[in-house]
């Protein structure tokens, strides 16, 4: 088969996150299964038009916002399309607040991989006017432009939202899921001092405002926690963080990593002692199982997604109600006795080893080759 994945971002965006690596884990499998891949996503600082990257074609053009209209990658991707026509066999969707609205171009098969139905998080994310404006556009091409298509998902949650909306149960998928770790991790020793880590893009609906709240909490229990901050996001938000750790008196117990390499990352993951993932909604949790894998359970808020990979109890702790007060009770409790920690770490690591690329590369295949 020849695939076209449409995508508002891909792996090397330093923007990109868990459906990125979902996106090209897949991708990168199905090359070795001899089928060819073509990924077209938007532009970042330095990057190139066109590359490959693990015999996967990069074509890169636009804007990831679709309110950019004719220089969006929305649209140049639909451009790119209607320049090679009859070249692909299958064209796979992928939904991040915005569709590619494929159902009025693609005549090929077309399958939509969506890893979470934004829904409430329009109106918090841009407040009451946009927000609602968004919300209303999900809607209108959920129940309307998409309603027939296949559906690929990573959770049950969405799935639930998904049927919410009006899509038929017998156009979803709930995908396997897997992670990727790098091929050699030396053992890593704990840090000596209390450390919590959040990994991921910086943005309000990550919940990293309230982690930061939670820390300045905590830290009136136990004097030497110490905080790690690990993703990049937009400069005046990144800015933003650190006036209110400051405010809050904590920005000394702060580490800003920025953006780091995988490597980095679990290395990072596997010294710190809390993975911390009190966002406002999620697909599936990627860093959760990630950070499990290095032996550091998650402490998450009770939201979709992050309650299917978080096991209360048992790889981790989900809070009981989704505040800064609620995440530093579950900091301080899961620290308290060193045996209940090493029960979560144990917990988290074999649940880690559960998942596999493999069976969502095959899983996605599948769809794509049905009549």
């Amino acid at each position: 088969m020849n695939i076209l994945i449409l995508n508002w971002r891909d792996i090397k965006n330093p923007r990109s996150g868990g459906a990125e690596i979902l996106t090209h884990e897949v991708a990168k499998r199905w090359i070795k299964l001899g089928h060819k891949v073509t990924l077209f996503s938007s532009t970042f600082p330095n990057s190139k038009k066109e590359e490959m990257i693990d015999g996967v074609k990069f074509v890169r053009g636009g804007h990831p916002d679709a309110r950019f209209l004719l220089s969006s990658v929305h649209f140049l991707a639909y451009k790119f399309y209607r320049k090679n026509p009859g070249k692909f066999d299958a064209v796979i969707d992928e939904v991040h607040g915005l569709p590619f609205f494929t159902p009025w171009y693609v005549k090929e098969k077309k399958v939509v991989l969506i890893c979470e139905v934004a829904g409430d998080l329009w109106v918090k994310m841009f407040g009451p006017f946009f927000g609602l404006f968004g919300r209303l556009i999900e809607h209108l091409y959920l129940r309307f432009i998409y309603k027939n298509i296949p559906y690929l998902t990573i959770s049950i949650s969405t799935q639930d939202e998904l049927l919410k909306e009006g899509i038929k149960n017998k156009y979803i998928t709930v995908l396997p899921m897997g992670i990727t770790v790098p091929k050699e991790i030396k053992k890593i020793e704990k840090e000596k001092d209390p450390t919590l880590i959040f990994v991921g893009r910086l943005s309000k609906s990550k919940g990293i405002e309230d982690a930061i709240e939670a820390l300045s909490q905590v830290l009136k229990i136990n004097t030497k926690i110490k905080f790690w901050i690990v993703g990049g996001g937009d400069e005046d938000y990144v800015r933003f963080l650190k006036k209110k750790a400051k405010n809050l008196n904590v920005l000394d117990r702060i580490s800003f990593w920025g953006y780091v390499s995988e490597e980095k990352k679990f290395e990072l993951m596997g010294r710190a002692h809390i993975l911390l993932a009190p966002s406002l909604k999620e697909g599936w949790g990627l860093t959760v199982p990630e950070a499990g894998f290095m032996g550091t359970p998650a402490i998450g808020y009770n939201v979709p997604g992050l309650r299917e990979v978080i096991k209360d109890n048992k790889t981790g702790y989900l809070t009981l109600r989704n505040n800064p007060s609620e995440l530093a009770k579950s900091i301080d409790k899961s620290l308290k006795k060193e045996s209940e920690y090493e029960r979560l770490g144990r917990a988290a690591k074999n649940m880690s080893l559960s998942y596999n690329w493999d069976n969502t590369a095959q899983a996605m295949l599948d769809s794509l080759k049905k009549p």
